[in-house]
């Protein structure tokens, strides 16, 4: 059973490159950022995750030193930094706006930081050319703002905050003022300049995708604590509670009660269905539990399923539940089903559009089985 934690994950290697120690900021009465810990390896890509105030942007401020913390501290190769001003860490931000200078060209743009510190001459020239190969923008060195699109102003924003050889990047929902299709392309291409320049970075957002794609780790807030720290794969496919599987991609979740617990195996009873779970948990009889499912991983078929399609015989005669097709929403590379079962619960089930015609078509109205296996069913308690 997935317990819920607070705090720093075991790692291997420079874990603590940047250390956050029992941090905390207060404003009046209300703990914005509450008593967090987590450790943040070099050239990690390190994402906090949550809804708007949760306490991201907070901590974020507090990295940058936009903001004093109430208690706690924060290290920077083992350096202590929560006391210095924002100008004297070796940290660069780069704001959801882009805050681009319009009168100035791209080149200028890049250039500024490096003139505001007194840089020669010729060695600016020499960065901002590496920087505009780094983002592929050295077409546009002489063009302004205006004159480029929304992801060649973020690539822009980017090169300014990387010229600087920063220890620490920081990225304040930084595509969020793209259209959806530019973003998807976008966070790939940012994902690769940030490795490619092997820059450590924590990244601020409310998009799970968007966390997902781009971060090596992923922080889930809320109230400001961490509900769960985990790489991207953990916290979707093993959520620790039910706010983490909720605020992760969808997710069906029954409620039930545990009727059988060994080390091997449990059996749940819902009331759509006896689930079968091929591991063990630490619990009793009786307790009241929780069942989160996605819904990628339950099949939908007009006949009952066999013991041969089961992935353990023992499966049989679980993990199956009657319902009819309520809805079907076609989304090109998937098909989203609502099937709303025999019990009244209403599940979402996807099915993959990997051929052209599917031999079986299933339709609005149609009854069907929709069924799963015990592996893939997650426990939890809170």
């Amino acid at each position: 059973m997935q317990q819920k934690h607070q705090g720093a994950a075991d790692l291997t290697g420079d874990a603590s490159f940047v250390r956050i120690d029992q941090l905390t900021k207060r404003f009046d009465e209300v703990a914005a950022v509450d008593d967090v810990s987590i450790d943040i390896r070099k050239g990690d890509i390190f994402a906090l995750l949550g809804s708007s105030g949760c306490g991201k942007s907070t901590l974020l401020r507090m990295l940058a030193g936009f903001e004093t913390p109430t208690a706690g501290g924060i290290f920077l190769e083992g350096v202590e930094i929560s006391q210095l001003p924002p100008y004297e860490r070796p940290i660069n931000m780069m704001f959801q706006s882009y805050a681009l200078f319009p009168h100035l060209t791209v080149f200028e743009n890049i250039a500024f930081g490096l003139k505001r510190d007194k840089m020669p001459k010729d060695q600016i020239a020499e960065r901002v050319e590496a920087m505009l190969n780094i983002v592929q923008l050295k077409p546009y060195a002489k063009r302004k703002p205006h004159q480029l699109s929304g992801g060649q102003q973020q690539r822009v924003a980017l090169a300014r905050c990387l010229a600087k050889s920063p220890k620490l990047l920081l990225l304040d929902e930084p595509l969020g003022a793209l259209d959806r299709k530019l973003r998807e392309q976008t966070q790939f291409e940012l994902h690769n300049i940030i490795k490619k320049v092997g820059v450590t970075c924590v990244l601020v957002t409310h998009d799970q995708e968007e966390a997902i794609t781009m971060a090596d780790r992923i922080a889930v807030m809320s109230n400001g604590r961490f509900l769960q720290v985990g790489q991207p794969h953990e916290i979707y496919e093993t959520p620790n509670c039910l706010f983490v599987a909720g605020f992760i991609g969808d997710v069906n979740l029954f409620k039930g009660t545990v009727e059988v617990d060994e080390p091997d195996h449990v059996v749940i009873g819902t009331p759509e269905c006896r689930h079968f779970v091929s591991h063990g948990i630490t619990g009793t009889l009786d307790m009241q539990v929780s069942i989160a499912l996605r819904p990628e991983k339950i099949c939908l078929q007009e006949h009952e399923p066999t013991i041969e399609q089961r992935e353990s015989a023992q499966e049989h005669g679980y993990n199956c539940a009657r319902g009819m097709i309520d809805a079907v929403a076609y989304f090109g590379k998937f098909t989203l089903f609502h099937v709303k079962l025999d019990s009244g619960m209403v599940i979402k089930a996807t099915r993959e559009n990997a051929a052209r015609h599917e031999e079986t078509q299933l339709v609005r109205g149609q009854r069907v089985y929709a069924w799963w296996d015990g592996s893939d069913v997650v426990v939890l308690t809170n």
